[in-house]
């Protein structure tokens, strides 16, 4: 393998930390979490560090229980106040190809661009909540294949708005009059079985041409989208073998496609408790899962594995055949319920065991021990075909992504793993993308949307 190749890592924003007993933790920031300024200095911090992006998740629901809080910000909103306190890091929030319509997320994404000086990253995702659905006067969430199809008619129509201005549409010439070639200004007449957009945009490109492309799941449809479409994707993985099939599947996938796999980052999740032995961060790890109410993880496992374990006790081995065949393939509608089931099959836990392998990371991969373990582990996923980096998930903000930045960055660094610099001001630099030209561009054949 080539030293070249630099890890890219993001910190993931979750108000106390990814474990859901953070807010417990004595030491939790938990009378800040709405404070707007608490995520200002995580995201000085990241960028501090050379991190590659602050990642923002999003639900337009209220997914709780009365056992943790809730989000306390709208993501877009969030990250541009975030923008103005720094300079060089990235800023990717989650947006819903099936609630938003295309015109207001291009505005919203392309001013977070604008403001950012090029930063702004959009992970795409089709949400199949039925609590988001019915808060948008929906009865019941579309189909998986009605979602995924609106997805791609949507980001098609939000690639041709955002190109829609040429590079050189503006010629702001005082003398005569002329701000604009509109030649170079192009409606878009986009009528399709979902959206219907005349166009053009309003605002000429941003910086970057366009946001870039994230995309967040591994279901069948979610890689086939992300293939086509994604510029990183982020997912959830428990073992290094697993993450090899994925990351082999989508550069495969992306490749077929006409597409340079380079250009499709795999960026699993990975939730770290960092401590100067490894018996210390175990213990780390165990107190935080001593402080969970099985109540709430219950329901975090009933949303997005889809399936009910309340009639078991606490003590008692999951079946693995209640998940049928998620395990495997060819059934991977949800792609988190197939880690779950990934997991009872294996490893055969307890109720008890299984709620706290999910309590750290919903899913993502936990892991404890010393700086050096935890670089070890990353560099061994980056140097096997597993991951071209992570989304970093401290289970307890502001402490554990302190050492995560003070321990283990410095160790990849040393390796030569990762930057000590950045080389570039945007996005797509961090990221090693190029800036896409405007598939309006008239001395280019048209682009089908990518």
């Amino acid at each position: 393998m080539t030293r070249n190749r630099q890890l890219r890592l993001n910190a993931f924003l979750h108000d106390t930390g990814h474990h859901e007993a953070s807010w417990r933790h004595p030491d939790s920031a938990l009378d800040r979490i709405d404070d707007i300024a608490f995520y200002q200095e995580i995201a000085r911090r990241a960028e501090t560090a050379k991190l590659d992006a602050v990642f923002l998740a999003d639900g337009p629901a209220w997914y709780g229980t009365g056992h943790r809080p809730s989000n306390q910000f709208e993501p877009i909103t969030l990250l541009t106040a975030i923008a103005t306190v720094t300079e060089k890091i990235g800023l990717i929030s989650t947006a819903s190809t099936t609630f938003y319509e295309p015109y207001n997320l291009a505005r919203l994404f392309a001013s977070l661009d604008r403001i950012s000086g090029g930063r702004a990253g959009w992970n795409i995702v089709t949400t199949f909540s039925q609590d988001a659905a019915r808060n948008f006067g929906l009865e019941a969430v579309p189909s998986n294949e009605e979602r995924y199809g609106r997805a791609q008619e949507f980001i098609d129509v939000v690639t041709k708005l955002w190109d829609s201005w040429e590079d050189d549409a503006v010629i702001a010439d005082r003398a005569s009059g002329d701000y604009l070639d509109t030649t170079k200004v192009h409606e878009i007449d986009h009528v399709g079985t979902h959206l219907r957009v005349k166009g053009p945009f309003n605002a000429p490109r941003s910086p970057q041409g366009r946001p870039v492309y994230v995309q967040a799941g591994s279901s069948n449809e979610g890689r086939a989208f992300a293939a086509r479409n994604a510029e990183a994707i982020f997912t959830a993985h428990q073992t290094l073998g697993d993450a090899q099939a994925f990351y082999a599947d989508i550069k495969g996938k992306a490749r077929s496609l006409g597409r340079d796999p380079d250009g499709v980052l795999v960026l699993p999740g990975i939730s770290p408790f960092i401590a100067d032995t490894a018996q210390e961060a175990k213990d780390l790890h165990d107190h935080f899962n001593s402080l969970t109410v099985p109540a709430f993880g219950l329901t975090q496992l009933e949303k997005f594995a889809g399936v009910s374990l309340r009639h078991l006790e606490l003590d008692e081995r999951v079946p693995a055949e209640i998940f049928g065949g998620a395990g495997s393939v060819l059934d991977n509608s949800r792609s988190r319920k197939q880690v779950v089931a990934n997991i009872v099959e294996r490893d055969r836990p307890t109720l008890r065991e299984l709620l706290h392998r999910l309590a750290g990371g919903r899913g993502h991969n936990v892991v404890h021990g010393t700086p050096t373990q935890i670089a070890d582990t990353i560099q061994e996923w980056f140097e096997n075909g597993a991951a071209d980096g992570f989304n970093v998930m401290p289970p307890l903000y502001p402490q554990l992504l302190d050492a995560f930045i003070s321990q283990v960055v410095p160790i990849l660094q040393d390796r030569g793993l990762f930057r000590t610099e950045y080389s570039g001001a945007t996005l797509r630099d961090h990221y090693g993308l190029s800036r896409p030209e405007s598939v309006y561009r008239t001395d280019l054949p048209l682009a089908a949307g990518n």
